[in-house]
């Protein structure tokens, strides 16, 4: 095996003291250009790797940050899920953590005590959470131990953290005055359970946007359940068996997996999905684009959120205050496209 490289080393072809190449390292020293690109040169010509070990003593840190989210059904892909992790792994790298990814657990004991073991051992310095719900456990759990987290997403009101958030009930508003604009006064929606603090926030948008209009919906025309595609394929079959008076003509959805159903479901009965039934989603997830139609779908800045949690996490290690704002709302996109208003513009990104 070959010698490791030591710090001092580093040092004596530099120039300069240990103690300057430790700052240096550590972004903590004030020195000239030409020191800094001696002192760069000599780690890189030495080929010297800092231990991180070593490292971690000296500034009682561990480097890593944890996060843990709900798995997605099996048979489905959650590519907005890979821009998130993406954008956190690279703003993570730049300011020289790794991001440790745990299971995350159905029951909530179990879930909390994932929670606490990585807090007891010392094995993180800080959380991202997200898929926040009303009471999240883990949200009382990190308040409790007073350990440093930011979270995608904010619970009850009175739960003070930092967090940003995508305005969800602005979006399903958006979607609904589109569908009201294309000519539609029939319009459905495919929400999650009402227990989602999530669902429950985007469907105000829905409700306010319909009460703009002076429509009051039916109760048949919010339909509940997991945000899957088979879900979105049977509640729309449901829906399209009402009688012809009660059949919605728009339909918004909860995200793009359940608008992907919708769509089949539609197409099975023989309908022009945009003409006969306008369907929205939400994510815009980047393959949505190209669905036959094309789908309508509200996209949420998910790499700038990813880079900006990294970030209110860092300040809050390196000077242990909270961000300020402590909580920062997001508004999503409406990318229109043919599935709301059966005109078809050609897809985005293809040069």
């Amino acid at each position: 095996m070959a010698k490791r490289v030591t710090i001092k080393e580093v040092a004596q072809q530099a120039g300069v003291s240990y103690q300057t190449v430790s700052k240096v390292i550590t972004g903590k020293a004030q020195v000239t250009p030409e020191t800094e690109a001696r002192i760069r040169k000599a780690i890189h010509d030495l080929g010297y790797r800092p231990s991180h070990t070593a490292r971690s003593l000296r500034s009682n840190r561990s480097y890593t940050l944890a996060y843990s989210w709900p798995p997605s059904p099996r048979d489905q892909a959650n590519p907005i899920l890979d821009q998130f992790l993406q954008s956190m792994f690279t703003e993570a790298e730049q300011h020289g953590y790794y991001l440790l990814t745990f299971p995350y657990h159905a029951d909530p004991a179990a879930r909390v005590a994932a929670y606490q073991d990585l807090i007891d051992t010392g094995r993180v310095d800080g959380f991202i959470i997200s898929s926040v719900e009303y009471n999240d456990e883990r949200v009382l759990c990190l308040l409790e131990n007073k350990i440093p987290f930011v979270a995608f997403g904010r619970s009850n009101p009175e739960l003070v953290f930092p967090c940003i958030d995508v305005d969800g009930g602005a979006g399903l508003r958006m979607a609904t005055r589109h569908l009201l604009e294309q000519g539609h006064r029939q319009i459905a929606a495919l929400a999650w359970p009402e227990d989602s603090r999530v669902g429950n926030n985007r469907l105000e948008g829905y409700f306010s946007a319909l009460q703009e209009a002076g429509i009051t919906p039916p109760p048949d025309w919010v339909v509940r359940g997991e945000g899957r595609v088979s879900f979105g394929f049977k509640a729309t079959r449901r829906l399209l068996a009402l009688p012809p008076g009660q059949r919605p003509t728009g339909l918004v959805c909860l995200n793009d997996a359940m608008a992907i159903g919708a769509m089949h479901a539609a197409q099975e009965r023989g309908l022009q999905v945009g003409v006969d039934l306008a369907i929205t989603g939400f994510d815009d997830a980047p393959m949505v684009q190209y669905l036959n139609p094309p789908l309508t779908s509200l996209r949420q800045p998910v790499w700038e959120i990813g880079r900006q949690l990294i970030q209110m996490l860092m300040d809050q290690l390196d000077t242990g205050e909270q961000p300020d704002p402590l909580c920062s709302l997001y508004q999503p996109e409406l990318m229109v496209r043919a599935s709301s208003t059966g005109q078809f513009a050609g897809f985005e990104n293809v040069s």
